[in-house]
C-alpha cells in the first residue's frame, strides 16, 4: 500500500526527522508529534492508516495508549518503538495489541519492511489474545538488551498467546528453562502449572510411567496409582528438557501424545486427553542425531514447530555488565555486602569465552560477593578466578586429544582382528562405553571431583552427568589432584 498516512509518536526529534524522511521517500504521508496527547487527538478524528509510537514519552507512556486505540479504532495497526528493550516490553507491546514491536536503534530497512506488512496484510492478523495482566514491577525472566536477545524477546511474544509447540536449542546455562517458564508464566496458560522434567535424570526403565503415570499393578513394585508429568501439567505447560536423551520406546509414546492429543498411563486402558502445552529443549543437534537413528525423524519435526536457538553467552558479550548487576544486586537482597566492577575486571570478563554460559557467570559473580572484601573488584582478581577455569579446560583437552588417538587405534586393531567376524550389532554402545568412563574420570580428575563445572567441560547437562557417574559407578572424590 503505498501514499498511506502514517502518525509517528516520538520524544526524539531527531527519530522523527529520520522516520519522515525515509518514509516519505517510499510514498507516505508522515504526521509526527512529540506526545501522546496529539497523537490520541488524531486518532479520534479518524487520522492515519497506521501509527508508529514510543513507549517513553512526557506526558504518558505510549504502552498505556494503545488499548484506547484499538477500543477507537480495531482495525488500526500499531508500531511500537522503545530503547527499554527488555522481554516485558516486547510482551507488554504483544499482549495490547501492537502489530510489532522494534527495539532502539532500530534498523530502517527492517522498519520500512514492517511497515509494508503491517499496511498491506490483512485486518485480524494480530492475536486477539492477551496474556500477563498487571503492569507491576515483575521480576525479568530474561536479561539482556544485545540485538541477539532482542530476537529471542520479539519470538517468545509472539509465541506467548499460543499453544504451539515450542523446540528451545542452546548450549548448557544458556537459560533454556528460563525462556520455557517465560513463555508459561506470560502466556494464557499461565494460571496452570509449569511442570519440568529432565529426560537426562529419570532411568530409562522408569519415564514413560514417570511421564504418563501408571495403574496399580501396572508393573512390580506399583502398589498405588501414581500420576504422571502429563497429569500433574494439565491445564498448564510440560517442559521436557534434555529431550534428546530421551530413548527410542519413550520417543514412540510422546509422539502418539503429539498426533492423537492423548495418551493412556502404563498399565491403563482409557485413553486421557493430553491437555498441555509442550516446550522441549536440549543442548544436542537433533538433526544430527536423527542421521544417526538415535531420535525419531517424525518426533522431531513434531516437536520443533516452532524452533529457538538461544545464543551462548560469547556471542552476546555486550549482555556481560548488566547481567553481572543483576546478579550482584541478587547477591545484595541475600545479605551479602555491595559489589561493583571496575572498567578493566569488566572488560576482562567480557573478553572470557564462557564455556558455561550464564550459569557460570552466576557462578563467578556469587564467588566475588562472597569471598572478596573489597567493594570495588580489579582486574587482578577476575583474571584469577576465571584462571581455574582455563586450566581446568587445558588439562580436559590434551588427554581429550591422545584418548581420541587411543580410540582410532583401537578401532583399527578391533577391525582387523574381527575382519570375519564381526558382531552382528552393538558395537557403537561397547566402543561408547569404553570411551566414556575415562572421559568423565578425567574430567572429574581436572576438576577436582567438582562435577558442576566437569558438566560444564564436558557440555553436559549436570543431572546427565550425575546419571552417567552413577550407571558407570564412577568414584567421585572431592579435592583429588
Amino acid at each position: 500500500m503505498s501514499g498511506a498516512t502514517i502518525l509517528v509518536a516520538d520524544d526524539d526529534r531527531a527519530i522523527r526527522t529520520v522516520l519522515t524522511q525515509a518514509l516519505g521517500r517510499q510514498g507516505h504521508v508522515v504526521r509526527t508529534t512529540g506526545n501522546a496527547a496529539t497523537l490520541w487527538q488524531w486518532v479520534k478524528e479518524g487520522e492515519g492508516d497506521l501509527v508508529i509510537t514510543d513507549v517513553v514519552m512526557p506526558d504518558e507512556n505510549g504502552l498505556d495508549l494503545i488499548p484506547r486505540i484499538k477500543k477507537l479504532r480495531p482495525n488500526l495497526r500499531i508500531l511500537v518503538m522503545s530503547a527499554q528493550n527488555t522481554l516485558l516490553t516486547a510482551v507488554k507491546a504483544t499482549e495490547r495489541g501492537a502489530f510489532e514491536y522494534l527495539p532502539k536503534p532500530f534498523d530502517l530497512r527492517e522498519l520500512i519492511s514492517v511497515v509494508d506488512r503491517a499496511l498491506s496484510e490483512p485486518s485480524g492478523a494480530e492475536s486477539k489474545a492477551r496474556v500477563a495482566e498487571g503492569d507491576g514491577e515483575e521480576q525479568l525472566p530474561l536479561i539482556g538488551r544485545s540485538q541477539a536477545m532482542q530476537e529471542i524477546y520479539r519470538v517468545l511474544a509472539r509465541l506467548m498467546p499460543t499453544d504451539l509447540t515450542v523446540m528451545i536449542y542452546g548450549e548448557s546455562g544458556t537459560g533454556k528453562e528460563l525462556a520455557a517458564r517465560a513463555l508459561h508464566d506470560y502466556g494464557k496458560r499461565r494460571r496452570g502449572t509449569f511442570v519440568a522434567v529432565n529426560m537426562a535424570a529419570i532411568p530409562r526403565e522408569l519415564i514413560e510411567s514417570e511421564l504418563f503415570g501408571h495403574e496399580k499393578g501396572a508393573f512390580t513394585g506399583a502398589t498405588v496409582r501414581s500420576s504422571g508429568r502429563f497429569e500433574q501439567a494439565a491445564g498448564g505447560t510440560l517442559f521436557l528438557d534434555e529431550i534428546g536423551d530421551m530413548p527410542l520406546e519413550a520417543q514412540t509414546r510422546l509422539l502418539r501424545v503429539l498426533q492423537e492429543g492423548e495418551y493412556t498411563t502404563v498399565g491403563g486402558r482409557t485413553p486421557i486427553r493430553a491437555d498441555v502445552r509442550i516446550i522441549a529443549a536440549t543442548h544436542r543437534d537433533l538433526r544430527q542425531m536423527v542421521r544417526q537413528g538415535l531420535f525419531r525423524e517424525d518426533l522431531y519435526y513434531r516437536l520443533s514447530v516452532v524452533p529457538i536457538r538461544l545464543p551462548p553467552l560469547r556471542e552476546r558479550s555486550e549482555d556481560i555488565p548488566e547481567l553481572v548487576r543483576h546478579f550482584f544486586a541478587d547477591a545484595q537482597d541475600e545479605g551479602l555486602s555491595t559489589k561493583t566492577l571496575d572498567g578493566e575486571a569488566m572488560e576482562a570478563l567480557k573478553a572470557y569465552h564462557w564455556p558455561g554460559n550464564v550459569r557460570e557467570l552466576e557462578n563467578v559473580v556469587r564467588r566475588l560477593a562472597v569471598l572478596y572484601s573489597q567493594e570495588t573488584i580489579d582486574r587482578e582478581v577476575i583474571e584469577s578466578e576465571l584462571s581455574e577455569g582455563k586450566a581446568a579446560e587445558k588439562a580436559v583437552s590434551a588427554p581429550a586429544e591422545s584418548l581420541g588417538a587411543a580410540v582410532e587405534h583401537h578401532l583399527r586393531s578391533y577391525f582387523a582382528a574381527h575382519e570375519d567376524g564381526l558382531p552382528a550389532s552393538g558395537l557403537y554402545d561397547r566402543i561408547l562405553r569404553e570411551v566414556e568412563r575415562p572421559l568423565i574420570e578425567l574430567s572429574l580428575s581436572a576438576t577436582r571431583g567438582n562435577q558442576i563445572r566437569a558438566a560444564k567441560l564436558l557440555g553436559l547437562n549436570r543431572n546427565t552427568l550425575r546419571k552417567k557417574i552413577r550407571d558407570l559407578d564412577i568414584q567421585v572424590i572431592r579435592g583429588l589432584k
